[in-house]
């Protein structure tokens, strides 16, 4: 690990001092100085959902190779799980008290998290939400991210199109309550798809917590009360290949269309497969790096970013459907992630 890259785990019980030389929260034991004359590197924090999740894997990558390029420093954080808005607020706290500049932080839980980042920004803490927005989206300085509802309507309308008319049945495997990434990508589908919640074609909608085998059992349980389902949702790719096997293990993978969101490289060969036949990619690197590079411009200048900047989506699939834009994936496996 870089001796400019600290690691705090989102529970620590470390407390952390708010001098440069940090000790005992994880990774090296002395931090770097760097910058003209010598001057302190600008502390930048990342806290993500999880940090098994290839999306945020990618995403500290990302922030890693961003913080060598500017000289900073990089604390990173993460839920033990997804959902966990305790871990998230600890993190938050240890940072603050580490003197970090600014915090990047994909919120697991987008309102619960809200009082803690007021807390930080009255501190004076730059905070910028990525790929998940805040409720309300202004809790945050700022937001880089996917544009979420285009990512579900992009695989909406894909659907729509792919089924040339034909009467759907259809299943939602859906993220969680209160997470702002999820009922964006859910809404996005239904509209690109050209129905409302509630319409008689949606026969099934289950949780998943975007998890591959939470996915299959959701798939099962929706078989079992709709066996003629021939459209399946799903909030990311480890839920769509949930869906699969559950389907291939009834036999009707080649009738059901699965159309999912995330554009990981897994996710991106199960499209080239036929095991997904589309997903709408989004950018994790692109979002980390533009993060760490405003944390920065703050810490050197004091010039915030505000609003919110969108880091591109694009469907993915090998099958094509009129009227749909899209890329191959040739082009989704030059651009994926994990």
């Amino acid at each position: 690990m870089s001796r400019s890259i600290r690691t705090l785990g989102a529970l620590a019980a470390c407390t952390i001092a708010t001098t440069i030389g940090l000790t005992g929260c994880g990774g090296d034991d002395a931090a770097t100085t760097g910058g003209a004359g010598g001057s302190a590197p600008v502390k930048v924090g990342l806290i993500t959902k999880t940090e098994t999740n290839p999306f945020f894997v990618k995403m500290k990558e990302g922030a890693e190779s961003a913080a060598k390029a500017e000289g900073a420093e990089l604390m990173t954080a993460a839920g033990k799980f997804d959902g966990d808005n305790a871990g998230q607020i600890t993190a938050i706290e240890n940072m603050v008290a580490a003197g970090v500049k600014g915090i990047l932080i994909t919120p697991s839980d987008s309102k619960a998290i809200v009082p803690a980042i007021q807390k930080a920004r009255s501190a004076g803490v730059m905070v910028i939400a990525l790929d998940s927005p805040t409720e309300p989206q202004d809790a945050t300085d700022a937001l880089f991210a996917t544009d979420n509802l285009k990512a579900g309507e992009l695989i909406g309308q894909y659907a729509k199109a792919a089924m040339a008319g034909k009467p759907a049945k259809i299943a939602t495997l859906d993220l969680a309550p209160g997470v702002a990434v999820g009922q964006l990508r859910h809404d996005g589908f239904l509209k690109g798809f050209g129905i409302a919640e509630g319409d008689p074609s949606i026969v099934c909608s289950q949780d998943t917590g975007g998890d591959q085998a939470k996915g299959q059992t959701a798939m099962e349980n929706c078989l079992q009360k709709a066996p003629d389902i021939n459209v399946v949702y799903t909030i990311n790719e480890p839920a769509a290949l949930g869906a699969y096997t559950a389907l291939k293990a009834k036999g009707r993978e080649k009738e059901v269309l699965v159309v999912s969101v995330d554009g990981g490289c897994t996710g991106t060969r199960a499209v080239q497969s036929g095991e997904i036949a589309a997903t709408s990619q989004q950018y994790p690197l692109k979002m980390a790096d533009q993060g760490v590079k405003a944390v920065v411009a703050f810490g050197k200048s004091g010039t915030k970013v505000s609003g919110y900047t969108d880091t591109g989506v694009t469907l993915i699939t090998d099958k094509p459907a009129d009227g749909v834009d899209a890329k191959d994936t040739a082009f989704g496996l030059q651009n994926c992630w994990g």
